[in-house]
């Protein structure tokens, strides 16, 4: 039922080791339209032929003169005979250097500043602007000791995973287009060690095309008490670790927001906030199996190598849809036979799809019956047991990294009715998603919908065939 250890894998087919993947909330097992490229909903994260993680280096200080009411822009020096180097910060122990402009001259650009003061064209910097007269430049330098994974909006080549807005429901199509995206085109990046235990960090924002971090004059910032800077990105990337690890005894954890720097706050009072949270200092930034990463507008599930080894896969779904069908559930009322269809075909309403009364459990064969008057146009009334409530089509739910255990599906999400484990649907159904600036609610793995009902679930029940 399972696959054979990560290490029997790698050895058997000689594939590079498995850091682990990246399972985008609201999507059952594909895109609407496809999986294409770097646009997926799911994307495993696989160790590099040769190691792409960069690690913190040389500190540069570009100070000018304050610029007069005249004249808004600072001016920054444009050659390096501007740089003098300083003695190491005694806190950070990385180099620093500092470079003083003159009163007037040429007001060159952002990504010229940078170039200017970092040793080379081929590192990666973050620059923190800390007023009109100073910005510190923190160069990178390769670190041959991690890979670095980068996923955000932006298709450029930087960005490993391309990730946009989920709607929830099953709207996510052509014809429904986001007007603004709140997703950051770099937004996050995970540094995975190329050594076992294979750990996975996360960080807030990406180093775009020109291998930059740039956060602004408004953007969130500060230096630590150890001498280093940080900073947060404008909507943020929050993270929850589950407690218990992603089991069926799993409990959800306290949302967290990560800076640029890899350190763990409580979140802003909204997500775009300009006063950080507090420092969680007993926490990291270390992923863990079953860990969420939201982008705002977007939620990432990340499932470790050693975890997937332990969740069932796409053949063990299709079996227990196999073994389902077999059974040859019936209506109870028409006494036709019920199928969920294939996975193929798992946005299709067919002829034999079972439908469920959602506030009882009670499944049928679609029927045109049982509405009332004084109930909402997708409220009907169970021919069973007289309970009034939605009555959907079910939907199996395929993709398998939502599942924390191997049982056969027997429990629906309200009210969207996607079918799952026992396990697996209470699991989710006391998670707290983010929604917006500020708002937390459970929704279903495989469409994203807001869970509802006295238990954001509810136990099918199936009748048998007569004979």
């Amino acid at each position: 039922m399972f696959s054979p250890s990560q290490e029997e894998l790698c050895a058997l087919n000689k594939e590079p080791v498995k850091y682990g993947e990246l399972v985008v909330l609201g999507y059952n097992g594909s895109l609407p339209n496809g999986d294409r490229g770097r646009r997926k909903s799911r994307f495993a994260l696989y160790k590099r032929s040769k190691a792409s993680g960069v690690k913190p280096s040389t500190v540069h200080v570009i100070s000018t003169p304050q610029a007069s009411k005249e004249e808004r822009l600072p001016f920054i020096p444009t050659t390096p005979a501007h740089c003098s180097f300083l003695s190491a910060c005694p806190l950070t122990s990385l180099p620093v250097t500092e470079c003083l402009g003159a009163s007037s001259g040429h007001q060159p650009s952002i990504p010229e500043v940078r170039r200017n003061a970092i040793s080379s064209k081929g590192h990666h910097s973050i620059s923190y602007t800390l007023s009109r007269s100073q910005t510190v430049i923190v160069e990178y330098i390769h670190d041959k000791d991690t890979d670095m994974f980068q996923v955000g909006r932006s298709t450029e080549s930087p960005i490993d995973f391309v990730v946009t807005d989920t709607i929830s429901g099953n709207q996510n199509n052509d014809e429904t287009q986001i007007t603004q995206s709140t997703i950051s085109r770099f937004a996050c990046r995970i540094v995975c060690d190329r050594n076992p235990p294979y750990t996975a960090r996360i960080f807030a924002a990406g180093f775009d095309s020109s291998k930059n971090i740039f956060l602004g004059e408004k953007a969130a910032k500060w230096k630590n008490p150890d001498g280093h800077m940080d900073g947060l990105t404008t909507n943020g990337v929050l993270v929850m670790h589950p407690k218990g690890g992603f089991t069926e005894e799993s409990k959800p954890g306290v949302w967290r927001e990560i800076s640029v720097c890899g350190d763990v706050y409580t979140l802003r009072e909204t997500r775009s906030a300009q006063q950080r949270g507090k420092l969680v200092e007993n926490e990291t930034n270390i992923l863990q199996d079953g860990s969420l990463i939201d982008l705002c507008g977007a939620t990432l599930l990340w499932r470790t190598a050693d975890g997937l080894l332990h969740t069932p896969t796409q053949k063990h779904i299709e079996a227990l849809r196999q073994e389902i069908n077999a059974a040859r559930p019936q209506c109870p009322v028409g006494l036709n036979t019920l199928a969920f269809p294939s996975i193929n075909r798992k946005d299709v309403v067919e002829e034999k799809q079972p439908w469920a009364y959602l506030s009882c459990g009670h499944v049928h064969g679609y029927h045109n019956w049982g509405h009332r008057s004084d109930t909402e146009a997708n409220e009907r009334e169970c021919p069973m047991c007289r309970t009034v409530g939605p009555y959907v089509p079910l939907w199996l739910g395929c993709e398998a990294g939502f599942y924390v255990d191997a049982g056969p599906p027997t429990h629906a999400f309200t009210p969207c009715g996607h079918v799952c484990s026992e396990k697996s649907a209470k699991y989710w159904s006391q998670i707290p998603l983010p929604h917006g600036t500020h708002a937390f609610h459970p929704a279903c793995p495989f469409c994203a919908t807001q869970l509802s009902g006295e238990h954001n679930c509810v136990k099918l029940i199936f009748q048998g065939p007569i004979d």
